[in-house]
């Protein structure tokens, strides 16, 4: 059963560091495009970070460009997501997602691109 189970998340002040994780039970994470979306309250779903399987292109959007960084760990079946210089607009439900395909870069973020996705993990920046 394909499965996705994120953690990391938690309360953090602004400018400070987290590690999100997404483990993959089921698939082999190296054989999928996967995507970190987020959702705060109230918006829209928005696409934060995409490693495409194939040929490993990663993908940013430009709100945390400079700040996030997606990263692959395929010993261990995981997709992480290293946050950095956090901001009171960063709260959200962070949510990863895989397809079993390549997306090939121009509309990885969009939510119906995936066919799996995670539960999630709360994200609360905070002072």
């Amino acid at each position: 059963q394909v499965q996705l189970v994120e953690s990391g998340g938690g309360l953090v002040q602004p400018g400070g560091s987290l590690r999100l994780s997404c483990e993959a039970f089921g698939f082999t994470s190296d054989e999928y495009t996967i995507a970190w979306f987020r959702q705060a309250p109230g918006k829209e779903r928005e696409g934060v970070a995409c490693s495409e399987t194939g040929d490993r292109r990663v993908y940013h959007a430009d709100s945390v460009k400079g700040r996030f960084t997606i990263s692959r760990d395929n010993y261990n079946n995981r997709v992480y997501l290293q946050m950095n210089s956090l901001k009171d607009e960063d709260t959200a439900v962070y949510y990863c997602a895989a397809v079993n395909s390549p997306i090939y870069g121009s509309t990885w973020y969009l939510s119906d691109e995936y066919y799996y996705w995670g539960k999630g993990t709360q994200v609360t920046v905070s002072s």
